[in-house]
């Protein structure tokens, strides 16, 4: 398998994508307030806010699915990187990283978009976000137990785009 052919990194919006569906990088109360998750409000109505005032609190690493309202994806994932008011740590960006692919999976999904989850509020490093999100959908991606045919990193800025395109190019090279 060519990790290289399934991986891709895109400078743009996470809510003009056009696949099955799109991460929100959530709190644990899936309050859609800003970053990713008011975008995704703004541009997807507040169905999906609906949705995940039905679901609830979900705990720290988990993901949940709700529909897309008028995004142009099927579905949003939500993935709880942090508490509301805390900070993301390596562990739940990991956790909430491989349950979303674990959520995308149960929903046969084949392409999905991440942004990078937890560098705004959550306060998470870019660099290390790129490593660990980049090495958990490696490993889920080489189990070979997965729908997925492609996943998307869509990156809002250059800096933020930068480090996910150059942690990419250092795994391909030494994946090989």
């Amino acid at each position: 398998m060519d990790l290289g052919d399934k991986v891709k990194i895109l400078k743009g919006d996470i809510t003009d994508m056009d696949v099955d569906a799109v991460v929100n990088a959530a709190n644990t109360d899936l309050l859609l307030g800003s970053g990713v998750a008011g975008a995704i409000r703004k541009k997807g109505g507040d169905s999906i806010q609906r949705e995940c005032n039905r679901i609830g609190s979900i705990s720290l690493g988990e993901a949940v699915v709700t529909g897309a309202g008028n995004l142009r994806s099927r579905f949003v994932i939500h993935a709880a990187g942090m508490h509301i008011g805390g900070s993301v740590t390596e562990e739940s960006l990991r956790a909430a990283t491989k349950n979303s692919l674990l959520r995308a999976n149960e929903k046969g999904i084949k392409t999905i978009a991440f942004p990078a989850i937890g560098t705004g509020i959550g306060g998470f490093p870019l660099s290390r976000c790129a490593e660990a999100m980049i090495d958990v959908v490696f490993s889920h991606l080489k189990t070979g137990k997965t729908f997925l045919d492609r996943v998307y990193f869509v990156l809002f800025d250059e800096p933020t785009y930068r480090a996910f395109d150059e942690c990419l190019k250092r795994k391909l090279g030494s994946d090989v």
